[in-house]
Parts: structure tokens; C-alpha cells; sequence
């Protein structure tokens, strides 16, 4: 279930390069997984832009949100105080219960955000979790070190070596014994995860519409027929899938 409402910004600052902060107070009952997602409407803009939700609690939620184009480039020149007509509470999220033994919670540049409060959950539920967090270059790196003051072993790689271990998350993976994953990113990083062979969760990246179901403008192919990432997904299960 999903809500229309009008949020005020509280923070919007940049934290990488070309990566914003922004923490948004209003009404936050309909967040209730990890993974889900917000659709905000921009002055000026058609379509809502879909933000994945990085952290919630009562009366406030916090989006990590990458410049790319136009849209997202008026959503950086916001300010403190300003208002956002967003629809919150959309998409399904990550399901912990799944969960078994030793967990990889993997993320890729913008695919990190959603995963933060997974680890948070995972970890309040007392499971072993280590997480391996992917980027191109060391000035693209964040949230490294809030992972880590969360309680869990963090991995950082870039593809240029320039932090952490040079190349992609799979060269964590394959010397990380873990017996189930979480992993969000980009498709041929996702991809990449999958062909490993083991059991996990899925958050697919993807342009939409109406964010709810209604334009059929995201959907995707599985295993059980055609499925709409914003209302079936973004997440789903590795065995649901076809990479």
C-alpha cells in the first residue's frame, strides 16, 4: 500500500561525487521493508523519479540519490525547508526470513542505499552479516563507514584499485564463504552475482512510470511469466529469475 504526501526537506548534500543526501520529515507508516522506494514529482518534470529509500524511522526518511540528468539535477539544487510531493511506500521490499547462515549483502554505486537498512534489520536480528560494497573509483565511494559503524564487516572494491580491492564485488564473493545473499545494482553486476550459483534476493534497477503497476512500463520476464518491477519487485528471488 502507498500514500501521496507532501515531504519538507531537512538535509540535501552531496556525499560523493555526484551523490546527494537528502533526508526528507513526514509521514513514513507506509515504509514497512527494506528495498522499497519513493516516486517524488519534480516542478517542471512529467515523470516522477523513483528513489530507492536508504533509512527510515518515524516522522523522517533518508534517499541516496545519483545526478544523472535533468531530473535529478533539480533535485541537488534543493534546499533546506523546501517541499516534495512524493508517493512512499512503493515496491516490494527484501524479506529477512529467508536469511540462513552467513549472509552477503552486496551492493553496487547506487544499488548501496536500499541495502543500508537490510544490514541494519539483519543485524537486529543477530545473523552473521559481511557486506561488499562496488564502485568505479574511490571519489564514488560512500557509506563505507556507516556500514561499518552498524556492526558489519565491510568490503569496499573499485573497479580502477584506487580503494579497497581492485575489480569487482565478485572477487569478494569467491573468497567469502556466505550461504545466502542480498544484492542491488547495476544489471551486469546483478548478473554477475546470480551466475555464482547460490541462493538470495534481487533489487532490480529500472525506469518507471507511475511507479504502482499501472502503465506496465517496467515489466520484466521470469520464470512465472511476465512481472512489474515496481509492484512484483524490485526485488525478487534468485530462483524467479531469468539472467
Amino acid at each position: 500500500m502507498y500514500k501521496k504526501d507532501v515531504y519538507t526537506i531537512a538535509e540535501n548534500t552531496p556525499i560523493a561525487e555526484d551523490i546527494y543526501r537528502m533526508r526528507l520529515l513526514g509521514d513514513t507508516r507506509y515504509l514497512t521493508k527494506p528495498g522499497q522506494f519513493v516516486n517524488i514529482a519534480l516542478e517542471g518534470f512529467y515523470l516522477r523519479r523513483p528513489i530507492s529509500v536508504c533509512d527510515w524511522q518515524e516522522g523522517e526518511m533518508t534517499l541516496i540519490y545519483k545526478v544523472v540528468g535533468r531530473g535529478t539535477e533539480a533535485m541537488a539544487a534543493m534546499t533546506e525547508g523546501e517541499k516534495l510531493d512524493i508517493l512512499t511506500g512503493l515496491g516490494n521490499g527484501f524479506s529477512t526470513e529467508k536469511a540462513a547462515g552467513r549472509v552477503a549483502v552486496v551492493g553496487g554505486g547506487v544499488g548501496v542505499p536500499p541495502l543500508y537498512n537490510l544490514t541494519k534489520q539483519l543485524l537486529a536480528e543477530g545473523r552473521e552479516v559481511f557486506c561488499v560494497l562496488g564502485f568505479n573509483t574511490a571519489s564514488q565511494v560512500f557509506y563505507a563507514k556507516e556500514f561499518e559503524a552498524l556492526g558489519a564487516k565491510v568490503f569496499v572494491t573499485t573497479a580502477d584499485g584506487s580503494m579497497g580491492t581492485k575489480g569487482f564485488v565478485t572477487e569478494i564473493l569467491k573468497k567469502e564463504p556466505y550461504d545466502y545473499y542480498f544484492t542491488c545494482g547495476p544489471a551486469p553486476m546483478l548478473k554477475a552475482v546470480y551466475d555464482l550459483g547460490k541462493e538470495g534476493q534481487l533489487s532490480f534497477e529500472e525506469r518507471m512510470g507511475c511507479g504502482f503497476g499501472a502503465c506496465m512500463g517496467c515489466s520484466c520476464e521470469t520464470l512465472a511469466g511476465t512481472k512489474r518491477i515496481c509492484v512484483d519487485g524490485p526485488v525478487m528471488e534468485s530462483r524467479e529469475v531469468r539472467l
